[in-house]
């Protein structure tokens, strides 16, 4: 891990989409001065499951996978964070500890901010508190989604349910057809539907055959989304 030189939160590419955009500009010039810039190389570690968090994370632009090892030892790919958003605010106000680890997917700058600098921020801005407020019910909502996939849903509508949501995440209009800007290996797929690598690497060929995807390198295009919505049992 390095520090990097990048832009201050005014200048940021993802403020935007964080829970600070509806700071004013001397706020932002204060949170600028509190903030840890750091960039960390495709695959290092930013926190651990198990860790206690002393702050929060604030990704500018890069990938982190969130991933949590099981009783069992199994290991789930939970999510894929982007540009954007934020790691760590689920401990904001409790003393628990990370409940997943946190890799760099490529390379990815990171803003680290103390927590108790951020209830500073939350206590004197109330637009904060609910971003943030809105981000936790988010993540719960999508958490129960994906519970309940996994419970009722088979292999197949699964994957057809992860490709649409990777589209929605990282979904890029490419010669009339959405490509899925983000490189996963088979297996990092097959971890994020609970399943094995060789039953996704059959799905997938199945899934190519029926035209609705193509697929170049690790590259993903979608060919077909009704059909993949009628594979996943998606409302349109």
């Amino acid at each position: 891990m390095k520090k990097s030189i990048i832009s201050t939160c005014q200048n940021c590419i993802s403020k935007n989409k964080g829970i600070f955009c509806g700071l004013g500009t001397p706020e932002t010039e204060d949170l600028s001065r509190h903030k840890i810039i750091n960039t960390f190389k495709k695959g290092q570690t930013i926190f651990m499951q198990g860790n206690h968090p002393s702050g929060i994370y604030c990704i500018g632009n890069g990938n982190i996978k969130l991933t949590q090892i099981g009783n069992d030892g199994k290991e789930t790919i939970l999510k894929i964070a982007q540009g954007g958003d934020i790691l760590g605010h689920q401990n904001i106000f409790t003393e628990d500890s990370c409940s997943a680890t946190a890799t760099a997917m490529k390379d990815t700058e990171i803003c680290f901010i103390d927590k108790k600098y951020i209830l500073k921020v939350i206590e004197n801005n109330p637009n904060v508190a609910m971003n943030i407020i809105h981000k936790l019910s988010r993540d719960m909502s999508s958490a129960e989604n994906k519970l309940s996939s996994l419970h009722q849903k088979n292999v197949r509508e699964r994957l057809a349910e992860l490709i649409l949501s990777l589209k929605k995440s990282h979904g890029v209009m490419d010669g009339g057809s959405w490509k899925i800007d983000l490189k996963l290996t088979r297996e990092e797929m097959a971890k994020m539907i609970g399943t094995s690598h060789e039953t996704l690497i059959r799905f997938m060929t199945e899934f190519k055959e029926a035209g609705m995807l193509e697929q170049v390198g690790k590259i993903i295009f979608i060919k077909n989304e009704l059909e993949l919505k009628d594979t996943a049992n998606m409302k349109y």
